[in-house]
């Protein structure tokens, strides 16, 4: 048994994750009823979403703690890349809904509560900073997370001892060996999600709401792969796709499946450690941007608020739609503070054109309908940019210093 362990952990993760998601389609079609197979994707998940907040708060407690120095430029840039990366996707959608109108059949409204504005979602983000940390930790709050992590790792760094501080570095390196073991089943928890996805969906998605899917899709794909890599060649100066795809395969496949990108932030910050990147530097840039960095988000707000509008015959003017975009990209700034994500914030925008909270829920009814593909893209779009864009800001600086830069 130990041999045959040891072989199949000699193959490459990326090559056990591929074997996982072929067995787990193929499956799915052929004894889609053996729903006990569906327990593997879930135990999966739940590992991860359940060490993701302990590893996010031990890992910002010690590098704040231990922090010598010299990364405050780097935050800097990093958190500009995020904010800019997600105007521009939203733009990017503003100009496609414009290219290619849409319109949905509206359906009926699903019983949820919507953000009544951009200032309901801003004071959510603001009362997340300072819920209790430990209720923080339990609920998966990460802007929460960050906030007291950040807090107490000051505390730490200027009155506690080197011995204490020592202490919670070796607390971070266990916390993240465990990780390691959990991120070492992906290919079983990949086979699980495939099978479930595969077994229940039906294709009717791709028929009826094709074309809004379509739109969605499309414009997502052209930020992760026009607008994102533009971003990192300005900065760059060099081929940035060897590092979009390598973020893509190693974090983007699994965002997809687990559609979380909470789930994703132990898979994100192993592959900065494989990229070279500073501890003290991406534990708190990957969970940070796992709250800021929401391409996906701004595009589906921005989408569906202009859908709805070409629906219901009102025409919009481009001044309005840009606002659009920057009231899209500050609320999915604060999407992961509102139950439900960026579908919930679908009506807020649709304010904007005086539409309804009754007939824009029935447009987050359809959110959820296409959420199988939607949900999944969006997921992996923003959270393979996290890795990306912390990359860039680090690789930014080793070029000033004259370090190789290498992907």
């Amino acid at each position: 048994m130990k041999g045959i362990i040891k072989k199949w952990n000699s193959i490459s993760l990326i090559l056990r994750i591929a074997i996982g998601l072929v067995l787990g389609a193929l499956l799915g079609v052929l004894i889609p009823n053996v729903t006990a197979l569906t327990v593997l994707g879930d135990v999966f998940v739940g590992a991860l979403k359940a060490i993701a907040p302990v590893l996010v708060f031990v890992l910002v407690l010690s590098s704040v703690a231990n922090a010598k120095g010299g990364v405050g430029k780097r935050f800097r840039t990093v958190v500009i890349l995020y904010m800019l990366s997600t105007c521009l996707a939203a733009f990017t959608a503003v100009i496609a809904c414009f290219a290619f109108p849409v319109t949905i059949q509206l359906t009926d409204a699903v019983d949820n509560t919507a953000p009544g504005g951009i200032g309901e979602v801003l004071g959510n983000l603001l009362t997340n900073m300072v819920q209790n940390p430990v209720t923080a930790i339990a609920n998966g709050n990460y802007i929460g997370i960050l906030t007291w992590a950040i807090i107490f790792g000051l505390a730490m760094k200027q009155l506690a001892s080197d011995n204490t501080k020592k202490i919670a570095v070796d607390l971070s390196d266990v916390v993240s060996q465990a990780v390691r073991w959990i991120i070492n089943l992906a290919p079983f928890g990949i086979f699980g999600l495939v099978f479930a996805s595969v077994s229940t969906n039906g294709l009717e998605i791709f028929t009826e709401y094709g074309k809004l899917l379509l739109l969605l899709v499309g414009c997502m794909l052209v930020v992760a792969l026009v607008v994102d890599p533009l971003i990192v060649f300005i900065c760059l100066r060099r081929n940035p796709y060897p590092l979009v795809f390598k973020c893509f395969k190693e974090s983007g496949v699994t965002a997809f499946f687990t559609r979380s990108s909470a789930a994703n932030i132990p898979i994100n910050m192993n592959l900065c450690e494989k990229l070279g990147l500073e501890k003290d530097f991406y534990s708190v840039s990957i969970p940070l941007g796992a709250t800021i960095n929401m391409d996906g988000a701004a595009i589906t707000i921005t989408v569906m608020a202009l859908t709805v509008a070409n629906t219901m015959g009102i025409s919009v003017d481009i001044p309005t739609a840009f606002i659009l975009a920057v009231i899209a990209t500050l609320g999915a700034c604060g999407a992961s503070g509102v139950a439900g994500g960026s579908l919930l914030l679908i009506p807020m925008a649709c304010s904007l054109f005086g539409i309804g909270n009754d007939i824009a829920m029935q447009a987050v009814a359809v959110g959820f309908i296409i959420g199988v593909v939607q949900d999944s893209l969006e997921t992996a779009i923003n959270s393979s940019g996290d890795v990306m864009f912390a990359a860039t800001a680090e690789f930014m600086e080793w070029k000033k210093q004259g370090k190789e830069v290498k992907f």
